[in-house]
């Protein structure tokens, strides 16, 4: 009984995961001076990133807007989004404003 449990408890999880992250979703923080900033998951997974590489107890532990204050300090420093926007994996966020700002 106690492993039929843990496979139902298991497979609600994963389908939890998949479905709080749609890769068509899109997120909007609107609330910055150098302009909104708009998500895409669509973008992210054609690139061939994998949610996980993101939710992860080191970056965005939640799949919640919201769940972790996101500055332009943290990212130039390497941290959250920086850790792939340095002009090494993707394009760097110091020298693009404009590809995620957009006024």
């Amino acid at each position: 009984m106690k492993k039929v449990l843990l496979l139902i408890m298991s497979i609600f999880c994963v389908a939890t995961v998949v479905v709080a992250v749609p890769a068509g979703r899109t997120l909007e923080f609107g609330k910055v001076p150098m302009g909104p900033v708009t998500f895409s998951g669509q973008v992210h997974k054609d690139a061939g990133i994998k949610c996980g590489e993101c939710h992860n107890k080191a970056m965005f532990p939640k799949m919640k807007k919201g769940t972790v204050k996101i500055t332009m300090a943290d990212i130039y420093a390497g941290k959250l989004c920086g850790s792939c926007h340095n002009g090494q994996r993707s394009f760097a966020a110091k020298a693009s404003c404009n590809r995620c700002h957009v006024k």
